[in-house]
């Protein structure tokens, strides 16, 4: 009997072990085989730095073609002691749409400290995507974290409901927080994927038109388009934010790593509502939208206010984050003590009337560049204010600093014309145009060059960097310097560990003898990659700026890359010559000739050194 109690355990064990067993081997073995995509958080760059991986939003949307990517911020793998690192986090807004890759408020922060702090890493990564919520947030936030940031920002909560997992999405996997968090673990496991992969195929069997690839993504995540104030739906987006921005606070905390989080400014004034109730006047947003105006055109700007926010709040489309989003995010600040960025309040008051509307708004939601500006000033604020900044004093005073960011901030025309025709794309869509759309050609004139360029990077046709790079190359050709000068500093800005674009702008420097200016980018180069080209040329300008010390040491280094240049011995000759070793400085203009015996005067410098040799020789 005994014994029969003891096999019927060692049945029932081995039956819970052999599912557990297959989805193991299941799982390694697609693993072994690389089955579908990357959507791990990391990818390496180079050897030396991580970014966000691009295939990363598969995690989130698996119904829609052309995920969104992040604006490519870099940070390095090892931070270094000198490091001082900060993470963003949001959607489209935070990610600086529709000026992206450059317009988003965390590259102000950036130039800013870079600016105020020369001598420290600075590494602002902002890993913001458009059309996600506080879902994607709050699945990346452990991984944030394990990079040890020295500060999180946050502003999101506009895409709680249509954004990837969002209650009203078309990527909904319910109302379920804790489902969705759960299924966003299983994510990870290559099997999760391949059962997707297979209800994906099964669901395509039965539906062959994919709507989900045509249009604009804002125009295809929104499943659910009618969410009525106060509605069950509605209450249960604002407890899904509560929730996850909760878990990811407490996650920080838990860590001591400070988090700012911001408020959430809409254009008021300016948009209509979307979607509204025709047949109950008290929920219609559109009839309050028109008091809200008349009380404005009669001056009475409190009242206007309040009811332009009514109608936001009645509006049945959820793209703009209703009040109550932002009185949690106020609730954050009593209940956690996390310091708040109240930018919709600050945003108001740069507004005439104090009233947030086109003055700084491109659309319903997102930010002019100004208005950008403006909310990374915001936020830099709160960081002096909490003395969260770098632990040395800066370059410049505070009061200086914001001007000189915004006189000094790397954005060219074509990025404004590439933002402007994403505008345009996005008004001619679902919800801003329901019928008679604009075909591409009518909707984008290109009258010039750089409007070419722009409308080949908005249609997919030519990457962002290669936009530049090509306008860079006209201006060269064009001998405009200021402009390729200016394009090239936006790519190393963009890039800043891509060793090809410094070289470019440093050779053009140095041919127009603009050595200061080039020593700047050498030096960057160098702490960067230390390679033949940045050490010969730092020689070389150090050469011209007299220093002979450091010019020999950085000429010497070169050789460990690049024993066969002539042009380093002639010039090692001549910093020899300057500190009088005559000897040495003989011996590398003949190691000159040996290499290049047309040398441009080094044949003259050979006959001066042994001159002065052999005077030497005779006073001796």
């Amino acid at each position: 009997m005994e014994n029969n109690t003891k096999s019927n355990k060692f049945f029932y064990v081995i039956l819970i072990l052999i599912p557990i067993i297959f989805f193991i081997l299941l799982e390694f073995s697609l693993r072994i085989f690389n089955y579908g995509t990357d959507i791990s958080t990391w990818t390496k760059i180079t050897e030396t730095h991580y970014g966000l991986n691009p295939g990363l939003a598969k995690r989130y949307f698996s119904n829609v073609k052309n995920v969104p990517e992040s604006i490519q911020d870099v940070f390095a793998i090892e931070k270094k002691p000198n490091t001082y690192r900060v993470f963003v986090l949001g959607g489209s807004s935070a990610a600086g749409y529709p000026f992206m890759p450059l317009g988003s408020f965390s590259r102000y922060i950036r130039q800013r400290l870079e600016m105020n702090y020369p001598n420290k890493n600075i590494e602002v990564v902002n890993l913001s995507l458009t059309a996600v919520n506080s879902y994607t947030i709050r699945d990346l936030f452990p991984d944030v974290l394990e990079q040890a940031p020295d500060l999180i920002l946050i502003y999101a909560g506009h895409n709680e409901y249509y954004g990837a997992l969002g209650i009203g999405s078309m990527e909904s996997l319910g109302q379920s927080r804790f489902v969705v968090n759960l299924v966003l673990q299983l994510n990870k496991y290559k099997t999760t994927q391949l059962v997707r992969d297979f209800l994906k195929f099964v669901v395509s069997l039965f539906h062959q038109d994919d709507v989900s690839s045509s249009g604009t993504l804002m125009s295809r995540m929104a499943q659910n388009q009618k969410i009525e104030y106060g509605s069950d739906i509605f209450n249960k987006g604002i407890e899904q934010f509560k929730g996850n921005i909760s878990d990811v606070i407490s996650m920080a905390k838990e860590q001591n790593i400070p988090i700012i989080i911001s408020t959430l400014a809409s254009n008021l004034k300016d948009q209509k509502p979307f979607i509204y109730d025709q047949a109950n006047d008290s929920k219609n947003a559109n009839l309050v939208f028109n008091k809200a105006k008349k009380e404005y055109d009669n001056s009475n700007f409190e009242k206007a206010d309040s009811l332009f926010r009514i109608a936001k709040d009645l509006d049945q489309l959820r793209f703009r984050a209703p009040e109550k989003i932002n009185l949690v995010i106020k609730e954050f600040g009593k209940n956690f003590k996390v310091p708040i960025v109240d930018s919709d309040s600050l945003l108001s008051q740069i507004c005439d009337n104090r009233i947030i509307g086109d003055q700084v708004m491109t659309d319903h939601l997102h930010l002019t560049l100004d208005g950008y500006h403006e909310l990374g000033k915001f936020f830099y604020d709160k960081m002096n204010q909490l003395n969260l900044l770098p632990n040395e004093k800066p370059k410049y005073v505070f009061e200086l600093q914001d001007s000189m960011t915004k006189e000094n901030f790397l954005f060219s025309n074509l990025d404004s014309t590439i933002a402007a025709f994403k505008l345009k794309i996005l008004k001619n869509d679902w919800p801003f145009k329901n019928k008679n759309k604009l075909s591409f050609n009518s909707l984008i004139k290109q009258n010039n060059f750089v409007d070419s360029l722009a409308a080949k990077s908005v249609n997919n046709e030519l990457d962002w960097h290669k936009a530049h790079l090509n306008l860079a190359n006209y201006y060269i050709k064009k001998k405009i310097l200021s402009k390729f000068i200016e394009e090239i500093k936006i790519l190393i800005f963009q890039y800043p560990i891509i060793t090809e674009y410094y070289e470019m702008l440093i050779t053009e420097l140095i041919s127009h003898q603009m050595y200061d200016e080039a020593y700047e980018y050498l030096m960057k180069n160098y702490n960067i990659s230390k390679n033949h080209f940045s050490t010969k040329w730092l020689g070389i300008v150090e050469l011209s700026r007299r220093d002979f010390t450091k010019s020999i040491q950085f000429l010497e280094e070169s050789f460990n890359y690049d024993k066969n240049d002539a042009q380093v011995y002639y010039n090692l000759a001549g910093a020899y010559s300057q500190i009088r070793n005559y000897k040495t400085a003989l011996d590398y203009i003949n190691k000159c000739l040996n290499i290049n015996s047309n040398y441009a005067g080094a044949a003259n410098l050979k006959s001066q050194l042994e001159n002065i040799l052999l005077n030497q020789n005779k006073v001796k």
